[in-house]
């Protein structure tokens, strides 16, 4: 076995990577979007063969994987592979796993049917991801299929940290709990951070801090997930660039009674909360220029935003009795700058000190941004889902 194909399917989108694993070199990535709604558009490239966008006729995740397969195998697009049957697995990204699964799974009907029961908990992810994995069946069915779950590396939380002060009948009998999400993220850093720190994976005590426009910070405790800020939705935790992150919940009671219904309440939360309801824009690149043009809710927004980071992170700090570091990850994390700096700043209570000109030429890559005198090393670690998609979906099959 050697070339994992890595599948990430939304209801109208199908994004891939070809990863060769005796490397774990990308060969090749593309998406197609707009799939059944018309005006689809196709993207590809490969290593010596700059990005190129075409429309494209995509009315199904069936023929959006035919696009990809067959850019995949022509030379004249930069195809990597000389014929379809040279992709020897295929690797899916599975938003929630709920309880059942801890780990990936190679694909069945049985499992088909396990995830498709968990499409409640994730409306809008699992049932684009199941039509991408039946499109992918379709155009390579002697192929072997795995699902690797965002949901996995949080299902080692000890029932203190998962369960809600609430009934236990509602978690056991509708699945009420924390999960938390960007699992595969927080993987990925963690088995990178215990490398860079010299130390075996499970001696290894991390805070990871997956920051972009959703937003999770993990406890991560000899090597395993203790606790998480997302919750049974990607909605709850730190404040995000859409989300409001965590609220009263009567304010929703509150709301309703003024005449908002459910719909509208959802809509508020999770599209028009968040960054962009504090500073006018869910892009840390616009909030940050704005602070510096001394833009005052665009001060206000980013003081917001690190004052629920810097929550997570201290109470995580104090919940794992000794920290080995904070990693930071995801766009925000590992490019901007300033949110880092302001950041930092706020966590100087912990005893956690900033290398100012590090951190401010740090961009895409790993690098250690606290002073040489932070009682906590604060590392950027780029993260990497679709390679960890590609390990675990290699590891299971080998």
């Amino acid at each position: 076995m050697r070339n994992v194909l890595v599948v990430n399917a939304g209801s109208s989108s199908l994004k891939f990577m070809l990863f060769d694993m005796e490397s774990e070199k990308m060969l090749a990535k593309g998406q197609v979007e707009r799939i059944g709604i018309g005006n689809a558009l196709f993207t590809f490239s490969t290593e010596g063969f700059a990005e190129k966008q075409s429309p494209c006729e995509a009315p199904d995740h069936t023929a959006a994987v035919r696009l990809a397969c067959g850019a995949l195998t022509d030379p004249a697009k930069g195809g990597c592979l000389k014929q379809i049957s040279d992709i020897d697995a295929v690797g899916h990204r599975i938003v929630h796993g709920g309880e059942k699964y801890s780990q990936p799974v190679k694909l069945d009907e049985h499992a088909l049917a396990e995830i498709e029961k968990l499409s409640p908990l994730a409306p809008l992810h699992n049932p684009g991801a199941l039509q991408g994995i039946r499109g992918c069946e379709q155009v390579l069915p002697g192929v072997p299929h795995v699902a690797v779950f965002d949901t996995a590396f949080h299902q080692t939380m000890p029932e203190e940290s998962y369960l809600y002060a609430l009934p236990r009948e509602l978690h056991d009998k509708l699945g009420v709990r924390k999960y938390g999400f960007h699992g595969t993220s927080h993987r990925f850093v963690t088995e990178r951070a215990a490398e860079m720190l010299g130390k075996p994976l499970d001696q290894v005590n991390l805070v990871t801090c997956h920051l972009g426009n959703g937003s999770s910070i993990t406890a991560v405790k000899g090597g395993k997930c203790f606790d998480t800020s997302m919750g049974m939705t990607p909605l709850a935790g730190v404040v995000m660039g859409t989300r409001s992150g965590d609220v009263d919940p009567a304010i929703a009671f509150y709301l309703m009674k003024n005449g908002y219904s459910a719909e509208d309440v959802d809509t508020l939360f999770n599209k028009q909360g968040g960054v962009r309801a504090l500073g006018g824009s869910s892009d840390m690149r616009d909030i940050c220029s704005a602070c510096e043009a001394g833009d005052h809710n665009a001060q206000v927004a980013l003081a917001r935003l690190v004052h629920s980071y810097a929550m997570y992170i201290g109470g995580y700090v104090a919940l794992l009795g000794h920290t080995d570091a904070i990693i930071l990850t995801g766009g925000i994390g590992e490019n901007s700058w300033e949110t880092r700096q302001a950041l930092l700043k706020v966590l100087g209570g912990l005893g956690i000190t900033l290398d100012a000109e590090t951190n401010r030429h740090v961009r895409g890559v790993e690098a250690t941004i606290s002073g040489k005198d932070s009682a906590i090393p604060v590392i950027v670690v780029p993260t990497n889902e679709e390679l960890m998609i590609a390990r675990e979906t290699f590891a299971l099959l080998k």
